[in-house]
């Protein structure tokens, strides 16, 4: 089956001699006729994802830690043109097949197999959507604060260890309600959402960039400071920091597909991402370093928590009026990249059974139990542990992902046996098994270092600071020495 495929399994499965249990509507291949979002579409996707609290504060850290800001913006930026290659790369597949991650995943996992990734993706996003809605709703609380300043001194009315207050919580829950509604809603609530959010907040940065400027006559000390590293301290802080700003973006490395299999052509998706995450993770990252900046002189302290910000301003209308754009930033950001991916890894646990809405539902449950509110208790953790450590797991993944899909396969997937517990993708594929622990071993001891869990540093530390690359590269080429002799091409079904 070539790249204008247009038969629907999940609609027709017996048009492709598919097997019901591993296809349902929202995994099977999108019809050439259903593939119909633009350049412009990856673009506000891209907008509406990267423009959200963690990307407005990413450079925080690289600040704190010493780089100046032309420094820290440069590093942002690097990390994302990195990022955005294994982005167009994975997304390929899902523009000429119009498959889904999990189905994409099939053909070097194995049908059994490709559970591994999908699962791997899911948890992270479930942390990741549990870390988002709970911003969401603090933004919330923050507007009933607005509304209702007693709220702030009622008793707690939860228990010591969840760590929070009954408002708090149920800010956080009406949150996570709106965020279950774009769900049950489906995935063209979702692109609907992004096109009319994109460049509301894009205003909406903008504005806060020029409040900062006026109100501080300048963007303050922050922008007119040098870094505070000599060349070895510089270098030390970079290539960690690197590999969290690729991190950042690593879980939609993975399951990009999952979008670009509505894409019009290559040239929609590629120029798309181009234009949309490299350049809006860059540009809000320095409004969240020259806005910090001004903070300074504006309040005589660096706030970069918006949130904490926008409580300062005077103006009650302007406070509730940033909180709705801290929201909608927040679940444009939200149901894109934390749930899509993980609905659709749960769907294809049991396509008969689970479909993307109640995948999503699953990863929403999920998300509460993780209590993200403990997560971002730690900002170190946030960088070195959360972002770095998933990276060493999902870096081996893309590598073998996309060694098996450019180099193995030359990009020829048998579309009908993706979809067949007997055909050429059948089982688990063990060399991608193997591939992956190897890429996963070697950064272990140095996530355990970094939890605390093994007294051990120098070269286990270092090797830790490139998760992503060393895993991406090693399971890369295990994965190519194992299954060298393998068709490049399929033969016809």
């Amino acid at each position: 089956m070539g790249p204008e495929a247009t038969i629907n399994p999940g609609a027709n499965p017996g048009a492709l001699r598919v097997d019901p249990d591993l296809s349902n509507r929202d995994i099977a291949p999108v019809p050439a006729s259903e593939r119909n979002w633009k350049a412009i579409s990856f673009f506000a996707l891209w907008v509406g994802m990267a423009v959200n609290i963690p990307s407005y504060m990413i450079a925080a850290s690289l600040i704190d830690g010493g780089m100046s800001w032309q420094q820290a913006m440069w590093t942002v930026l690097l990390g994302n043109l990195i990022v955005l290659v294994p982005m167009a790369l994975s997304g390929h597949a899902g523009t000429r097949y119009g498959i889904p991650f999990p189905a994409f995943a099939r053909a070097s996992f194995g049908i059994k197999g490709a559970h591994i990734p999908a699962m791997l993706r899911a948890i992270v996003a479930c942390g990741w959507f549990g870390i988002q809605t709970w911003i969401g709703g603090a933004a919330i609380y923050t507007i009933v604060l607005i509304l209702f300043p007693g709220v702030a001194e009622a008793p707690a009315m939860m228990p010591d260890w969840v760590g929070v207050s009954l408002v708090q919580f149920s800010c956080f829950m009406l949150f996570w309600v709106m965020n279950i509604w774009l769900i049950w809603k489906g995935i063209d609530s979702i692109r609907l959402l992004e096109d009319i959010a994109a460049p509301f907040l894009l205003i909406c940065g903008i504005a806060l960039l020029i409040w900062a400027y006026q109100r501080a006559d300048g963007f303050g000390p922050m922008l007119t400071s040098s870094s505070r590293l000599d060349d070895a301290g510089f270098w030390a802080l970079f290539w960690p920091s690197l590999t969290a700003m690729v991190g950042f973006w690593a879980t939609l490395t993975l399951n990009i597909s999952d979008f670009t299999r509505y894409a019009r052509s290559q040239r929609a998706q590629v120029l798309g991402q181009l234009s949309g995450l490299p350049t809006t993770m860059t540009l809000f990252a320095f409004i969240g370093v020259a806005v910090t900046s001004a903070t300074i002189v504006i309040f005589g302290e660096a706030i970069w928590d918006p949130v904490l910000l926008v409580q300062r301003f005077d103006s009650p209308v302007i406070v509730f009026f940033s909180m709705l754009a801290v929201v909608i930033a927040t679940i444009t950001t939200n149901v894109a990249a934390n749930v899509v991916g993980p609905a659709n890894a749960f769907a294809n646990l049991s396509p008969a059974h689970i479909d993307f809405k109640r995948g999503g539902y699953i990863t929403g449950v999920i998300g509460i139990l993780m209590m993200p509110w403990k997560l971002l208790a730690d900002p170190s953790g946030y960088i070195f542990t959360w972002l770095i450590g998933y990276s060493a797991l999902l870096g081996p993944v893309i590598g073998i992902i996309l060694t098996d899909y450019f180099i193995i396969r030359k990009t020829e997937l048998d579309i009908t046996d993706l979809y067949r517990h007997d055909g050429r993708y059948a089982g688990v594929n063990g060399k991608a098994i193997v591939a992956l622990a190897l890429g996963v071993i070697p950064n272990l001891p140095g996530f355990l270092h970094q939890v605390g869990l093994l007294e051990s540093g120098g070269f286990v530390v270092g090797l830790y600071n490139y998760a992503w690359f060393t895993g991406l590269a090693i399971a890369s080429v295990v994965y190519w020495l194992l299954m060298r002799g393998q068709a490049s091409r399929p033969s016809k079904p």
